[in-house]
């Protein structure tokens, strides 16, 4: 098992990529603390996960519930090797201009300034214990962008970016950072990115930009999670890993 003897805190976990990521990190043989805002959901799914899994309520934007979680994760494991950032948030596909500044703001808390959160907390445990993995979940909008997501597109990218500057940092701490960059996913947020109902017709729109013809899966991006988190790629760090069927070609 790749992942036998780490122990990760997976934000976003209740649901979606996130809950695959945690359910695919214990199939792997590490522990694994579900932190979401969703309490109930987070349990849900890490009950069936056994004594390997915890469910933490974690609100991602605020550095208090990232504190909690990151020593809820140490007093249950004794340690964190893998911190996956993954909870995301997304304004409805629509022009720029009819974005609100509330909105734009959650975006940006959820997106971004949660990774900010969550690296000052961490990274002291990490250093004191040698080394560590941040995966951070960014996204294709962050490389090849969408028309219609301008601020969601700019907070992944942000995100991209933060991923590469950071691992050349904390490079020398042996701490090893990169970034997942899923296409377009079947999750609760896609008919927000598609900014129309979630039709067969629709869905056919997006899926034709996609040369291997599929949306992403949870389980996509967790077969990615569980490789980048494990020791096979110990000497991969500073990589936007895009996970999406070509469309980013």
């Amino acid at each position: 098992m790749r992942l036998q003897g780490k122990t990760a805190i997976v934000t976003g976990a209740a649901s979606g990529f996130g809950a695959e990521i945690a359910r695919q990190y214990v199939a792997e043989g590490a522990r694994v603390a579900l932190a979401d805002i969703n309490e109930a959901g987070a349990r849900a799914v890490a009950e069936p996960l056994g004594a390997a899994a915890i469910a933490v309520r974690c609100d991602v934007t605020q550095r208090a519930d990232i504190d909690a979680a990151i020593a809820a994760t140490q007093k249950a494991f004794g340690r964190v090797d893998i911190a996956v950032n993954n909870a995301g948030w997304t304004h409805r596909n629509q022009p720029l201009l009819d974005v609100g500044e509330d909105e734009f703001d959650k975006v940006y808390a959820i997106n971004v300034k949660s990774i900010f959160h969550m690296v000052r907390a961490v990274v002291p445990a990490m250093r004191a214990q040698g080394g560590g993995v941040i995966l951070n979940v960014g996204s294709t909008a962050g490389i090849r962008p969408r028309p219609g997501l301008t601020w969601y597109n700019s907070s992944k990218g942000a995100v991209n970016l933060m991923s590469k500057s950071l691992a050349v940092e904390l490079a020398p701490d042996r701490i090893r950072v990169n970034v997942i960059c899923p296409v377009m996913g079947a999750t609760g947020l896609l008919e927000s990115f598609m900014g129309m109902p979630d039709t067969p017709e629709n869905r056919a729109r997006f899926i034709a930009t996609i040369p291997l013809g599929r949306l992403s899966e949870p389980r996509d991006i967790a077969r990615a999670a569980v490789y980048l988190g494990s020791d096979d790629a110990e000497f991969i760090t500073g990589v936007e890993f895009p996970v999406d069927g070509g469309r980013t070609v």
